[in-house]
């Protein structure tokens, strides 16, 4: 079985972006959200395409399933998603022995970037960089599945 453990955390600082070392623009869409499972069609660089399944997070950690499909039927499903749909700029910065994506969102979204780290084990200890603000990783209200269905982001979300 997949599995995700993750912490996110508001961005409060521009520090990470002299540490970027990969980008990428994501577009991502919901087919099915429920309490058990949500599934997610994610395109990168309008170029690759994946569908993903994740299960109910228990704490930090949920079951992850994720398989490469063409880009043109990512297309045709993220057209099926709309208008659950987000985009954002995923940027990959290394720091130690763990890699961050800072996600800067466009569109209806903009202005929110969110730092995410995946980790080996949920109790495993995380040094912060100065950058990062808040924890917001048990708040459903920044999970990716909640924004596409958000007409935006309120003020009190943004830092």
């Amino acid at each position: 079985m997949g599995i995700e453990i993750e912490r996110k955390f508001l961005v409060r600082s521009d520090g990470w972006k002299a540490l970027v070392t990969q980008r990428a623009a994501l577009r991502q869409g919901y087919l099915s959200t429920n309490a058990k499972a949500t599934v997610r069609v994610r395109t990168r660089d309008d170029a690759q395409a994946v569908v993903t399944i994740k299960g109910a997070a228990v704490g930090l950690v949920r079951a992850e399933y994720e398989y490469a499909i063409p880009i043109e039927d990512g297309r045709e499903m993220l057209a099926m998603a709309a208008p659950h749909v987000i985009e954002k700029v995923r940027h990959l910065v290394p720091i130690g022995d763990l890699i961050w994506e800072v996600d800067v969102f466009g569109g209806k979204h903009a202005g929110l970037v969110l730092a995410e780290v995946e980790l080996h084990a949920a109790d495993q200890p995380v040094p912060l960089p100065d950058w990062a603000g808040a924890e917001v990783s048990q708040d459903d209200r920044y999970a990716n599945a909640s924004l596409s269905r958000s007409d935006g982001v309120p003020d009190e979300m943004l830092v």
